[in-house]
């Protein structure tokens, strides 16, 4: 691979840059709002497994004493 100035470099970096497609705002807003609701989901699911867990451990241990 050949070497290129740092000077080159950043011109080259400033021309990709140049095509990249940004989100609109609208785009982020909704990207932000459906992981907000599926970290939510998730959160729900793993206290509702950890809660059923809990509860089995709990009588396992009271039947073993």
């Amino acid at each position: 691979m050949a070497k290129v100035s740092p000077l080159q470099f950043f011109r080259q970096v400033k021309q990709e840059v140049k095509k990249v497609t940004w989100p609109t705002r609208k785009e982020v807003s909704q990207s932000l709002v459906m992981v907000l609701i599926i970290v939510a989901i998730a959160a729900t699911f793993f206290f509702l497994v950890d809660q059923v867990l809990g509860w089995i451990v709990k009588i396992v241990f009271s039947l073993g004493v």
